[in-house]
């Protein structure tokens, strides 16, 4: 993909050390002139966008006169908070600051891909990965956090203290099986989801606004609806994989797990 103007400008500022220190850790850029790909740079410009605005707007909260842009942020946290209760439960609330931190995220990367000479950082395949292992070991950790580390080890192998001994011997191998792929398989769902939409979004909007403008501009609208939508899927999922995680299972494993600890 040809180099953002973006990204040049992040290159001729930090080529030099970032080079240096992809060599530290042995590794060999394609281009030491150029090491910093555009779904880097446009993650470095998403953050420069964020982070003074989230600043500005600390300092302008106001109970009694509200801007316009604290009712925006607030009625994503309001819509994110309920839809979190509604899938995780009572307990949603510990998990908030990662799940909107993680939704203002993919949203922008999906939006930013909008402004003409720059690009989805979601479109190229590391970034939406990336999120998902993050998002595979945040409910993961809340689940031993949850449950404890016996525990949740043992929800792995099925219900097995309802199991009689023979039967579990057999099924718990099994199930231990099933579940792990089941969980890395999660990963790989996360990640082509997301990838292959804005990639593919991405691709029409630049072969139609080469070949006719109109449709173009028709796709832009289109890929600002599928933007959205790819991010509240991607954060609703792993809602689900935190109810998972976290949910306490009665009469499953729990003697087993009493029995081992």
């Amino acid at each position: 993909m040809k180099e953002l103007w973006f990204t040049r400008w992040v290159n001729d500022i930090l080529a030099r050390p970032t080079a240096e220190a992809l060599r530290l850790l042995h590794v060999t850029p394609q281009n030491p002139r150029a090491p910093i790909p555009n779904h880097v740079a446009m993650e470095i410009l998403l953050v420069l966008i964020v982070a003074p605005f989230a600043t500005w707007l600390r300092f302008r909260l106001s109970v009694e006169n509200p801007g316009v842009w604290q009712h925006l942020v607030e009625s994503l946290w309001t819509a994110l908070k309920d839809q979190a209760d509604e899938v995780i439960g009572h307990d949603a609330r510990r998990f908030l600051n990662f799940l909107f931190t993680l939704t203002v995220f993919i949203l922008i990367a999906n939006l930013i891909g909008l402004v003409p000479t720059l690009s989805s950082p979601t479109a190229d395949s590391t970034v939406p990965l990336a999120l998902a292992v993050v998002a595979f070991f945040y409910y993961h950790a809340a689940g031993i956090r949850r449950q404890g580390a016996v525990k949740y080890a043992l929800s792995f192998f099925g219900p097995i203290s309802e199991m009689p001994l023979v039967m579990a011997i057999f099924i718990a191998p099994l199930m231990l099986i099933i579940e792990t792929i089941s969980h890395f398989a999660r990963i790989l769902s996360l990640t082509v989801r997301l990838w292959a939409n804005m990639y593919a979004g991405d691709l029409l909007i630049s072969i139609f606004m080469a070949l006719l403008p109109v449709l173009g501009v028709l796709f832009m609208g289109l890929h600002f609806f599928v933007a959205i939508l790819q991010a509240y899927i991607f954060v609703l999922l792993t809602m689900v994989y935190l109810s998972g995680a976290v949910a306490e299972h009665h009469g499953g494993n729990e003697g087993v797990a009493e029995n081992i600890a």
